[in-house]
C-alpha cells in the first residue's frame, strides 16, 4: 500500500531555566525520519539526525498508528498546556488529518485524572510506541561502537 499520503510529527518539550526544550519528530511519506533532541542543560548541545527509513517500516509506523485508533480521540478534554510543557502528536494517513494538543505527562496517574482518562489513555500509550520505535531507529542508525 503507498504510503504517499502519510505523515507523523510529535513534539513534547517546555521553556525553563535552560531555555526551550524539547524533543521532535517527523516522518515524511518519503521516508525520511527528521529527529531533534534539544537541552541546555549542562550546556547540551542540540541533536539532530536525519535517516530514511524503508517502506517497511512506514508501513509499521502507519499499522501501529491504525491499531491503536487514536483518530477516534478527541483532545478537548484533554488537560491544556501549562509551564510544565506541552505535547503534540499530528498525524496524516489517508482522508485522516488529526492534530492532539496536551500538557506533558508524566505518568498513567495523570492520565487517570484526566476527564477523558480512556482517550488520553489511547495517546499516551500510542506516543510511547512511537518515541520507542523512533529511538530504537535512530540508535541504531547512527551506533558508533561496532557490536561485540
Amino acid at each position: 500500500m503507498p504510503v504517499n499520503d502519510f505523515y507523523v510529527r510529535y513534539y513534547v518539550g517546555h521553556r525553563g531555566i535552560f531555555g526551550h526544550e524539547f524533543l521532535e519528530f517527523e516522518i515524511h511519506p518519503d521516508g525520511k525520519l527528521m529527529y531533534t533532541n534539544n537541552s541546555q542543560y549542562k550546556n547540551a548541545q542540540k541533536i539532530r539526525k536525519q535517516v530514511y527509513v524503508s517502506d517497511a517500516v512506514l508501513e509499521e509506523v502507519r499499522r501501529i498508528i491504525a491499531d491503536s485508533e487514536i483518530v477516534k480521540e478527541d483532545d478537548s478534554l484533554w488537560p491544556e498546556p501549562d509551564k510544565v510543557g506541552k505535547q503534540v502528536l499530528e498525524v496524516v494517513s489517508g482522508d485522516d488529518h488529526i492534530c492532539f494538543t496536551t500538557s506533558k505527562i508524566g505518568s498513567l496517574v495523570n492520565v487517570q485524572a484526566c476527564k477523558d482518562s480512556e482517550g488520553l489513555r489511547v495517546f499516551y500509550y500510542l506516543v510511547q510506541d512511537l518515541k520507542c520505535l523512533v529511538f530504537s531507529l535512530v540508535s541504531l542508525h547512527f551506533k558508533i561502537k561496532p557490536l561485540g
